[in-house]
């Protein structure tokens, strides 16, 4: 597979992000989880990606297993700084808990060193230099080999980098979700700092394989505006007409969706989310795929607002 840089990490030209393993989409398979991790690798996708959050430790339990004699093949990215607990979640990045977050996710991914090592979510109570200051301990530490943060605007990515070199910074985009392209892409790249998309399928949609509405009981698409009513209705034309336009080329909506994505830049690794075999085959069939999917679905006509969906803390599952 192609290769391309985050940074001055190397990884493959598309990752596999692993949340969907252990929360937000309804129960998932352990068994058949491992199995399209490694199906991963044998595709050559590279980066694979989980959170210390994902499941409450349950996801990078399972990676580790997924990875196990395989670890010189991957790129491993994990994430801090949102905390599960049973009184909810909440944000931490304290410079003093960072440590002990990594050398709990080394002990459950069964590894000795991460890759990429992100701040999940800007603390709000804390600096964010100074949650990096202590992540960039743990480079000195040969725990980490560089450093990510997900979600921060164009401010903290400035404050971050002035701290320490940040690879990726991790915030969702797609064919159906275009506003990072007016302040985190920019900035990012001002910066050196490579990007990650995560939901570059947005949530399933670019897919045209979504679930019958409603959605089950833990599909947290349940509370989002993109994905009810009028907007999921106006949205779904969108995505028939992706579908048209793909299927002249032999190609599925998926694959158009990615490949957009993978358009805009070598600085650019999308992270999609599968739990099936067929569907992640897909995905990495996208790779040097060329599609100009402005003409047939154009930014200004996708119905549904995302941000008033993550303020109210429901992103945070990501």
């Amino acid at each position: 597979m192609e290769q391309r840089k985050l940074g001055n990490l190397t990884t493959s030209a598309i990752g596999l992000g692993c949340m969907g393993f252990s929360q937000a989409y309804g129960p998932a398979d352990d068994d058949e989880s491992i199995a399209v991790i490694g199906d991963a690798l044998d595709h050559g996708i590279t980066l694979i990606d989980t959170a210390m959050s994902y499941g409450q430790g349950h996801n990078e339990r399972l990676v580790g297993r997924a990875i196990a004699g395989r670890r010189e093949e991957v790129v491993l990215a994990t994430k801090f700084g949102i905390v599960r607990g049973a009184d909810g979640i909440r944000l931490d990045g304290r410079p003093e808990n960072v440590r002990g977050y990594c050398d709990a996710s080394l002990e459950r991914l069964g590894v000795d060193t991460i890759d990429l090592y992100y701040l999940h979510r800007v603390d709000p109570e804390v600096p964010i230099g100074e949650t990096i200051g202590a992540m960039a301990e743990l480079v000195a530490a040969g725990k980490v080999r560089h450093l990510g943060v997900s979600e921060a605007n164009p401010v903290q990515l400035e404050q971050a980098a002035a701290v320490h070199p940040i690879a990726a910074v991790q915030f969702e985009w797609s064919l159906a979700w275009r506003e990072p392209e007016d302040d985190v892409v920019p900035a990012a790249r001002r910066l050196g700092i490579g990007l990650v998309p995560y939901s570059p399928l947005g949530r399933g949609l670019l897919t045209g394989a979504l679930p019958a509405e409603p959605f089950p009981e833990g599909d947290f698409r349940r509370a989002d505006p993109r994905f009810g009513g009028e907007h999921l209705a106006a949205n779904l034309e969108l995505v028939r007409a992706l579908a048209a336009s793909a299927e002249e080329r032999g190609r599925t909506p998926g694959q158009m969706a990615l490949a957009w994505l993978l358009a805009q830049g070598d600085d650019v690794v999308p992270i999609p989310g599968t739990r099936s075999r067929t569907r992640l085959a897909e995905n990495a069939a996208a790779v040097g795929v060329a599609v100009d999917a402005d003409a047939i679905v154009p930014r200004g006509a996708w119905q549904g607002d995302r941000t008033s969906f993550a303020a109210r803390g429901t992103a945070r599952t990501k």
